[in-house]
C-alpha cells in the first residue's frame, strides 16, 4: 500500500484540516468535519458515516492504515510535527479523519414503542452537549434533540467531550416549534425541568413515552416549552445554589426513567 506522506505545515491538506477544526462555516460549506482518535472513528464508521480522508502519524499510531478499511488514495501519513499541529488534542493515538457530515431530521428518527428522548433548548457550550450525549448513550435513550442550537453538532469540542456518543445516539437539530409538534403528534409526554410550578422528578411517571426537556442554566426554558409541557419536574436542591449543570441534571433524570422502566420488567 502506497500512502502519501505529509511533512510540511504549509501543505494545503493541513490547512484544510485546520480550517475545518476552527470554523463552523467551513464545516457547513464543505459538508465535512474532523474526528480524532481510533475509538471515536470506529463509532463514526459504525454509524454509517463516510471517511473523506484519513491522516495517520506512524510515530504515534500503532495501527496500520489497512485496519481502518479506507482506500489508499484517501490515506495520508503525516509527521509528528504535522499531527501535533492538526490535532485538536494530543492524546488521540495519531489518528485523525475528515468525515462527510450526515444530517438527521426529525422524520429520520426510529423510535421504539416507549421512547425516551432528551431535548435541549439553546444549549450553548459544546462540552455540556457532549456530556449529555454520553449520559444519553449510557441510558440507551432513543434520541437527543437540540432545539435552536447555539453550536453546530460537529464542533470539535462536542465530539471530544462526547467521546463518540454523537455517533451512537441519533441527534437532531431543529426549532422548538418543530420539536413540540413532533412530540405531540406521537403522543410523547413532555417533561420540562424547571423550578417554578413543578413537582419532584421521582414522583413523575416516566415509564410511558417521554421527552425530558432542559434549557440553559442561566435562563432556563422559554415560555413555549413551559406551555407545551405535560408536567413540570424539578430536582430537589438542598444546598444554597439553585441549579445543576445541565449534563448532571440530564443524567439524574435519565436514570430515574431507566430505574422506573426496569422495575416494570
Amino acid at each position: 500500500m502506497t500512502e502519501q506522506y505529509i511533512s510540511s505545515l504549509q501543505n494545503q491538506r493541513v490547512k484544510r484540516v485546520l480550517a475545518l477544526q476552527q470554523k463552523s462555516q467551513e464545516r457547513r460549506r464543505e459538508g465535512l468535519f474532523v474526528v480524532e482518535g481510533a475509538r471515536e472513528l470506529q463509532h463514526c464508521v459504525e454509524a454509517g458515516m463516510q471517511v473523506d480522508s484519513l491522516f495517520l502519524c506512524p510515530d504515534i499510531c500503532p495501527m496500520s492504515p489497512e485496519s481502518f478499511g479506507v482506500g489508499e488514495e484517501r490515506v495520508f501519513l503525516v509527521s509528528q510535527k504535522v499531527y501535533e499541529r492538526i490535532a485538536y488534542r494530543g492524546s488521540t493515538e495519531g489518528v485523525l479523519a475528515l468525515i462527510e457530515a450526515k444530517i438527521l431530521r426529525l422524520e429520520d428518527l426510529k423510535l421504539g414503542s416507549q421512547p425516551l428522548i432528551v431535548v435541549l433548548e439553546s444549549v450553548e457550550k459544546p462540552g455540556n452537549l457532549g456530556a449529555v450525549l454520553r449520559s444519553a448513550d449510557a441510558a440507551h435513550a432513543d434520541a437527543v434533540i437540540v432545539c435552536d442550537p447555539l453550536t453546530d453538532l460537529y464542533n470539535p469540542n462536542l465530539i471530544r467531550s462526547s467521546i463518540g456518543a454523537i455517533f451512537t445516539v441519533p441527534t437532531v437539530a431543529c426549532s422548538s416549534e418543530e420539536c413540540i409538534a413532533f412530540l405531540q403528534t406521537r403522543g410523547i409526554q413532555i417533561l420540562t425541568a424547571q423550578l417554578q410550578d413543578s413537582k419532584v422528578y421521582y414522583d413523575t411517571d416516566m415509564r410511558q413515552p417521554t421527552a425530558i426537556v432542559m434549557g440553559t442554566e442561566s435562563t432556563g426554558l422559554t415560555q413555549i416549552w413551559r406551555e407545551a409541557a405535560s408536567a413540570h419536574i424539578r430536582i430537589p436542591m438542598l444546598g444554597r445554589l439553585d441549579s445543576l449543570n445541565v449534563s448532571v441534571s440530564a443524567s439524574i433524570l435519565l436514570f430515574e426513567a431507566v430505574r422506573q422502566r426496569q422495575l416494570c420488567k
